[in-house]
């Protein structure tokens, strides 16, 4: 079907809670709430890496990505859905829809692909610490993390720009919190299946496999955790990992449910709560995952406040 005036609305409706207006002033005020709490945790994780010699280590430059990663995340929706929440037009520009669309599915895959590497980081650390500075240099760090950037940009590009040019017919109002690939094809008009189709076979690739590779160096990682023989070091190993294998329960989890599954199947509510879990709920809660169980993040966030107390 050719594209025409009438199939790219000028704006969207996003319905959000529409059904329900008693649940958009709780929500209000919890956005407002943990926005704030999300940004400034993942600034604080940043600075405390970047500032503390200590710190400058393989999982620490990935832990920097991966809070600098959901800050822009989580930014990409919340002050839409707080404009959304605390006004009567519940409407964005197209153009502000593309735009929503392409960063949040940028960051949304490369978190994915980012939490893979950094259990390729934790298996090395542990399976293999005598080869652990050969292997995890700066310069394959670097490369590591550029590959997964470019990755996230390549599929957010090529995904979004193929379902932004599905027909609409005139169609403008989404039933969810924010613009959202599956939600689109949802509403598209014609022939829409191999978008459906090309949306799962791709989202195996950036959330199935990156999954199956955490699985399996974890796998790795619990054998050679049992082999070493000192409970300290037992305990160091397990709360690295176990931290991190939180967030990433956290983040797939919802996102599995959402894009490994055809968009027609998507009913209710579904998308915005699941939305609301891997776009808001992960990014407020993995600073503090980060550094309530790690010693090291501890002690440097201990030291960073000490000297900002002390310099006055």
């Amino acid at each position: 079907m050719a594209l025409t005036n009438e199939s790219r609305p000028e704006e969207f409706i996003l319905l959000g809670f529409a059904d329900r207006p008693w649940l958009e002033l709780p929500l209000f005020v919890i956005l407002l709430i943990t926005y704030p709490m999300a940004v400034m945790g993942n600034i604080t994780i940043i600075l405390v890496s970047k500032l503390d010699p200590r710190l400058h280590s393989p999982m620490y430059f990935f832990l920097t990505n991966l809070s600098f990663l959901d800050m822009c995340y989580t930014t990409s929706i919340v002050p839409q859905m707080l404009f959304n929440l605390g006004s009567s037009k519940k409407t964005i520009s197209y153009l502000g829809c593309a735009v929503q669309l392409y960063f949040f599915h940028m960051m949304g895959s490369t978190e994915c692909l980012l939490l893979a590497l950094m259990s390729l980081d934790r298996y090395v650390a542990i399976c293999k610490p005598l080869h652990y500075t050969l292997i995890m240099n700066q310069q394959i760090c670097v490369l590591l993390v550029s590959i997964v950037w470019l990755s996230g940009m390549t599929y957010a590009v090529s995904e979004g720009t193929v379902t932004l040019q599905l027909p609409l017919c005139g169609l403008n109002k989404l039933d969810h919190l924010l613009c959202e690939i599956p939600v689109l094809i949802k509403i598209a008009c014609g022939e829409k299946s191999a978008n459906g189709l090309t949306l799962f076979v791709v989202c195996i690739f950036i959330l199935a496999l990156p999954l199956c590779l955490i699985f399996a160096s974890y796998a790795c990682i619990g054998h050679a955790m049992l082999k070493i023989k000192s409970s300290e070091g037992r305990k160091k190993a397990f709360g690295t990992c176990s931290s991190h294998l939180i967030v990433v329960l956290l983040f797939y989890g919802p996102g599995i449910s959402m894009y490994l599954q055809p968009a027609s199947s998507i009913t209710g509510d579904q998308p915005k709560f699941m939305a609301l879990f891997y776009g808001v709920v992960t990014p407020t809660l993995n600073p503090f995952i980060y550094t309530l169980r790690n010693k090291d993040v501890k002690r440097a966030l201990g030291n960073l406040v000490r000297k900002i107390f002390t310099s006055r």
